[in-house]
């Protein structure tokens, strides 16, 4: 954990005008639900229903340029679905999500999409699985930009390529090389490499360290923070490594049950997190420094979510639950200078 440590938090401050400005990426009362029935036969011979699985529940968010937003939670809470969503990988079953603007829901059904996927890219959680490993890493780097028709010429091609690889700390001459001839630190280079390939100006980054051992987290983390500096690239970030998000992120989002339950600014959430389910995640953290604090380490287990609770989805392991959380759902509300979705801390019960 002490050399995650060392990964530089080097975004850039919002200045005056750009807090001003409109955010590169909205998202608006986000929503995807996915069909888990049986087949047909089964339902109608064993009189089963149809059953759904909300995996994002209306969520609301948006990221100002040159910024990191960080989505934290259990798994199975539904951050990579809100990853895929966004790049449109998934279609939304409800809400929108706006780039620079544009609806991109309506915009890649277009022609015109072409140009808006050429600005975002994602980073994938497995470097083992997300190259192709039959193909020399210049063909892997090179394919978005004959993709969208950026380059012509095998000459031209071939040091663009290098440029890139170069920018991520790996050797232009590895271009030739296969996938399985470099580690996993390396392999989630090239894949960073490959998504700065259309020169992005967001990237998804769904759990990109996760796989990697911790002293090479930090490589790749120091990386993608001056990258972004360098480029001025916004990022949503997926984790569930509070350690992690703690180095690279400008404001985070915690997830539980397809919803967002607080969003706020990094050091705010941190040092006063205000829904119980936060403040359960920052107590599962080891206590490096021993400082004798209070501690609840994370109880219970997600809910099944073919069968969420009523009301507030995380009111059976709250231990601020009341009758109004197991009957009414919570908003997401700013209060306190924070975004929470719980009502003990609307009452001021915590």
């Amino acid at each position: 954990m002490s050399t995650l440590a060392n990964a530089r938090n080097t975004a850039p401050a919002a200045s005056g005008a750009g807090a001003s400005a409109p955010p590169l990426v909205e998202v608006r009362d986000l929503a995807r639900r996915f069909d888990v029935s049986a087949p047909w036969l089964n339902r109608v011979v064993e009189g089963k229903p149809r059953q759904f699985v909300h995996a994002v529940d209306g969520v609301s968010f948006s990221i100002p340029r040159g910024q990191t937003l960080a989505l934290v939670g259990e798994s199975g809470c539904g951050k990579s679905t809100v990853a895929r969503l966004l790049v449109g990988l998934y279609k939304p079953t409800q809400g929108s999500v706006h780039f620079d603007g544009t609806d991109i829901t309506q915009a890649l059904a277009t022609p015109a999409g072409r140009t808006v996927r050429r600005r975002m890219q994602m980073i994938f959680q497995d470097p083992y699985a997300s190259l192709n490993p039959r193909w020399i890493v210049q063909r892997i780097v090179a394919e978005p930009i004959t993709e969208h028709g950026l380059l012509q010429g095998e000459a031209a091609l071939e040091a663009r390529v290098g440029e890139l690889l170069q920018s991520v700390g790996l050797a232009a001459a590895d271009r030739v090389k296969f996938p399985h001839q470099f580690s996993g630190g390396q392999r989630q280079r090239i894949s960073i490499a490959r998504a700065l390939a259309t020169e992005p100006e967001f990237l998804v980054c769904d759990e990109p360290t996760s796989a990697l051992d911790v002293s090479v987290q930090a490589q790749v983390l120091n990386i993608m923070k001056d990258l972004q500096r360098q480029r001025g690239l916004t990022y949503l970030f997926i984790s569930h490594n509070l350690a992690v998000v703690r180095h690279v992120a400008d404001r985070v989002g915690v997830m539980y049950l397809g919803r967002l339950v607080e969003v706020a600014d990094k050091a705010r959430l941190f040092s006063t997190p205000q829904h119980p389910y936060t403040r359960m995640l920052l107590d599962a953290i080891p206590d490096i420094s021993m400082s004798g604090r209070a501690r609840t380490p994370v109880q219970g287990e997600v809910p099944n979510p073919l069968n969420p609770p009523t009301g507030c989805s995380f009111h059976p392991r709250c231990p601020n639950a009341n009758e109004r959380c197991k009957t009414e759902r919570p908003a997401l509300l700013r209060l306190r200078g924070v975004e929470v979705a719980c009502h003990a801390v609307e009452e001021g019960r915590l």
